[in-house]
């Protein structure tokens, strides 16, 4: 499972012209599934990213999480994350998640962060989505659960 977090000032979800997501500050967060990922797997991925400080203290210091500063989530379905371009220029998506399997968790996601954050927005699993967003930072991090040790 890979998930790519942007810490923003804002940002936004539409399908066919109509705002489907949107948060103020807080995380927009691209999300990659494997067919190897479980709901186990999602956990910790979830407790890892809401986790996370990222957000700045009194200080200047990145010392503050998503509760800490009351944001939001937006989260985006992304099986672009398992491109394989390692043979020619066109990418090969084979490790991606198969639609179905890879919907549930993206939805079992969704749950679990509602659980934990008051404001969790969402794309449509599928569509064809326009993503747009202030990146505050710039601040992007990158957690792949193969890279965390966290995998089942």
């Amino acid at each position: 499972m890979k998930f790519v977090i942007q810490r923003v000032t804002k940002a936004q979800v539409d399908v066919d012209g109509k705002t489907v997501g949107r948060i103020d500050k807080g995380y927009m967060v691209l999300i990659g599934i494997s067919n190897s990922d479980t709901e186990a797997v999602a956990d910790k991925m979830v407790a890892k990213m809401i986790g996370l400080r990222i957000f700045e203290d009194e200080n200047g210091k990145t010392n503050l999480n998503l509760a800490s500063v009351g944001g939001g989530l937006l989260l985006i379905s992304q099986f672009t994350l398992y491109a394989d371009c390692h043979h020619g220029n066109r990418p090969s998506f084979i490790h991606a998640g198969a639609p179905d399997a890879a919907n549930a968790l993206y939805e079992y996601i969704i749950r679990k962060c509602r659980e934990q954050v008051p404001v969790v927005e969402h794309g449509i699993f599928g569509a064809e989505m326009q993503v747009s967003l202030v990146n505050d930072g710039p601040f992007t991090i990158v957690l792949d659960s193969e890279d965390l040790s966290i995998r089942g």
